[in-house]
C-alpha cells in the first residue's frame, strides 16, 4: 500500500467525520480497504500532525492542520513517482509515464544546496547532486519529500 495515498484517506476521514481516537480510525480504514497496524497509523498521525482534542461536550475528537499548497503538491509528486534509484554519480527518478517533468520541476523549486539540478524525460528525472560524496544523503533526502520507501 502507498504510504502517500494511505496517509491522503486518513486525512480525508478525519476532517469529514468525527472520529473519537484511533481505534476507531483503524476500523474506519479497514472499511475503505486500507488495513493498518496501529503503530503505523501512529507514524502517519505524527507525519500529518494529527491530533486528538477535547470537544465542548467531554468527548475527544481528531483533527489535521490546514493542509499547504506545498503539502499537496508534494502528495501528488510523490504519488507520480515510482521509483528512486542511484549510482556513483547521479541519482534516477522513475515516473509514470509523462510525469518527469513534474517532478524534475518540483525538485528545482525546493532550491536544495545539495541538487545541481535536474533533467527530465517522459517517465525519467536525472538529478545532478552538488557533490557525488554526497549521494546517498541527497537520494534519502528525495524519498523522504517525496515519501518514497
Amino acid at each position: 500500500m502507498n504510504k502517500a495515498l494511505r496517509q491522503k484517506k486518513i486525512r480525508e476521514l478525519v476532517e469529514n467525520n468525527d472520529v473519537s481516537g484511533q481505534q476507531e480510525l483503524l476500523g474506519m480504514l479497514e472499511k475503505e480497504g486500507f488495513p493498518v497496524a496501529q503503530a503505523t497509523l501512529s507514524r502517519d498521525f505524527a507525519d500529518l500532525g494529527i491530533v486528538r482534542n477535547r470537544t465542548a461536550d467531554g468527548g475527544y475528537r481528531l483533527s489535521a492542520p490546514e493542509e499547504t499548497q506545498e503539502d499537496i503538491l508534494r502528495g501528488l509528486v510523490g504519488m507520480e513517482v515510482l521509483s528512486v534509484t542511484a549510482n556513483e554519480t547521479s541519482i534516477i527518478i522513475n515516473t509514470l509515464p509523462g510525469r518527469a517533468h513534474g517532478v524534475g520541476s518540483f525538485l528545482d523549486r525546493i532550491n536544495s544546496p545539495e541538487i545541481l539540478g535536474t533533467i527530465a524525460g517522459d517517465d525519467t528525472v536525472l538529478v545532478i547532486p552538488a557533490s557525488i560524496r554526497k549521494i546517498l544523503s541527497v537520494k534519502s533526502y528525495i524519498q523522504k519529500i517525496l515519501s518514497q520507501p
